[in-house]
């Protein structure tokens, strides 16, 4: 049975990279960008989700709603 500090320590390393990892399927890139970071963060999966919000982020596209 898994105690308290166990789970704790597998949210802190799953839950950026769950929260990558839809970010980006829901986010619009340019090009290959998505596919890129999608394999970066599937490959390396707590660094790079860590890679991709201080990065890659930055590289979405921005949609703008007109009223």
């Amino acid at each position: 049975m898994i105690g308290i500090l166990e789970l704790l320590i597998v949210l802190i390393f799953c839950l950026p990279w769950l929260l990558a990892f839809i970010d980006i399927l829901r986010s619009d890139f340019q090009g290959h960008a998505k596919m890129i970071w999608l394999i970066t963060v599937i490959l390396v999966p707590f660094l790079g989700a860590m890679v991709y919000f201080i990065m890659g982020r930055k590289q979405k596209i921005k949609k703008r709603f007109v009223a």
